[in-house]
């Protein structure tokens, strides 16, 4: 698949000014944004405000180098998915294993062929992109979504709606202990439940999806609420209000005398409205009704 270089932003790091100037005319020549930055510190601050789709970094700079600039890149959630390739004179191994100890994805060395750096950029670039693509297509179809690294619970990446539903919810410790415990059960062959976080009537609930890539984990999220659940009910199977807020206790286990404390009624009265739930849903038993509303539910 063939990428336009256009829109395509590099973001090129370097503190000797003639090797900016040299990188920036080869990429605008060949048709990238090109964005620079001539400190570790700066280089931060534009990574994380322009998000650039791959980064060139200069691994000898005064004040920050190259390689702490780029552990706090791959630490900052923000720019810990952008592709960064070293630049460096140092050929000694040890310096190699920094860079890639550091979180770097390649390395060129000094001095630079600019046609070795170009095709070293357009690669990186259309595997970033069509990570962008996959990412771009889960928000699309509002999925929350996030990728995380199982042997540290670091997250890779997240969509917008995973983001935002994790602000409501405290993840800080209970993720990286369910991550744990869920990788330790997957490797005896065991499966292990969902992460449920709850906030007064709204759960969080977290599953892992997809265990083939050791490096990344992909987690689904999922929010659901009594009151989504209810407005649910009414809609899949013409129920009014309070037939709803019954099955809804229903499907959670409740006795009629238990329902009618919950909604201030009498078990009476919760026993009508659970005979028009029986008719409405096409069943004769709490435990057909309950069956039929949860399949439904989790279709919608």
């Amino acid at each position: 698949m063939n990428f336009n270089n256009e829109a395509s932003i590099v973001l090129v790091v370097d503190d000797v000014p003639e090797n900016l100037a040299v990188l920036h005319d080869a990429l605008d020549e060949s048709g990238y944004t090109v964005l620079v930055a001539n400190s570790g510190d700066t280089a931060l601050l534009r990574a994380a405000e322009a998000q650039p789709h791959i980064i060139l970094l200069d691994a000898v700079m005064p004040g920050i180098d190259g390689f702490e600039t780029c552990r706090q890149l791959k630490s900052n959630l923000a720019t810990r998915h952008i592709p960064v390739i070293f630049m460096t004179g140092l050929t000694e191994a040890e310096h190699v294993v920094n860079a890639f100890n550091a979180g770097g994805n390649d390395y060129v060395t000094k001095p630079l062929r600019t046609s070795e750096v170009l095709a070293r950029i357009a690669s990186h670039m259309q595997t970033a992109k069509l990570v962008d693509q996959a990412r771009s297509a889960l928000d699309a179809f509002g999925n929350a979504v996030i990728a995380m690294t199982p042997r540290d619970g670091k997250i890779v990446w997240q969509t917008p709606l995973a983001r935002t539903l994790m602000q409501g919810y405290m993840v800080n410790t209970e993720l990286p202990a369910w991550l744990q415990a869920t990788q330790l059960a997957h490797s005896q062959g065991l499966a292990h439940p969902p992460l449920t976080l709850a906030r007064g009537s709204r759960r969080l609930i977290f599953s892992a999806a997809e265990f083939s890539e050791n490096e990344q984990w992909m987690i689904v999220l999922r929010e659901e609420s009594d009151t989504v659940q209810i407005e649910k009910l009414m809609a899949s199977f013409k129920l009014t209000q309070r037939e709803s807020e019954v099955l809804n206790w229903v499907i959670k286990g409740k006795t009629n005398r238990d329902i009618g404390d919950i909604l201030g009624t009498s078990p009476r009265t919760v026993n009508k409205h659970l005979e028009h739930v029986f008719v409405k849903l096409g069943v004769e038993t709490r435990t057909s009704a309950a069956s039929v509303a949860l399949a439904r539910i989790e279709r919608s």
